[in-house]
């Protein structure tokens, strides 16, 4: 189900942003790999963390999947950047989901988030220990929000 973003290197521009904008904010880095540009981008895409984020619309648009992120929300490359990114979460939880996205704007970063989230097919899952944080570029202009995980569990 999980196609992959060939086209510009595995979106190389945008994963080295999102690197990059982690890097720059939490300390740490997310992939600790010596490679660069395309073999890098690649790297990422099949890493074994969940890496999602969205842009700066009005109503976000997820605009970087990685391979486990698609794998997990049952999505498509296609399929996945063309719904806003509050569609992963229930619309019950959908309060929760925006306290969270305005913590992370005011603060820059979380990395002790925990909540449910939904697949394309209904199946439900909490997320643990998310790390959220603003994807800004290096002149510190906001590009939108990124989230990575290792754990989940089915609910």
């Amino acid at each position: 189900m999980a196609s992959a973003p060939t086209a510009n290197e595995f979106l190389r521009p945008h994963v080295e942003l999102l690197l990059d904008s982690h890097f720059r904010l939490t300390g740490r880095r997310l992939w600790p790999s010596a490679a660069v540009g395309a073999t890098l981008a690649r790297e990422v895409f099949e890493a074994p963390f969940v890496l999602l984020s969205h842009g700066v619309e009005t109503d976000p648009v997820f605009n970087y999947a990685n391979r486990a992120a698609l794998t997990l929300f049952q999505y498509t490359w296609d399929e996945i950047i063309a719904i806003p990114s509050r569609e992963s979460a229930e619309p019950a939880n959908q309060a929760a989901r925006a306290a969270l996205m305005q913590r992370v704007t005011t603060q820059g970063f979380v990395d002790d988030y925990s909540g449910i989230r939904i697949a394309k097919s209904g199946a439900r899952f909490r997320i643990e220990r998310a790390t959220v944080w603003n994807v800004t570029d290096a002149a510190g202009v906001y590009r939108g929000q990124a989230a990575t995980f290792t754990e989940w569990t089915p609910v």
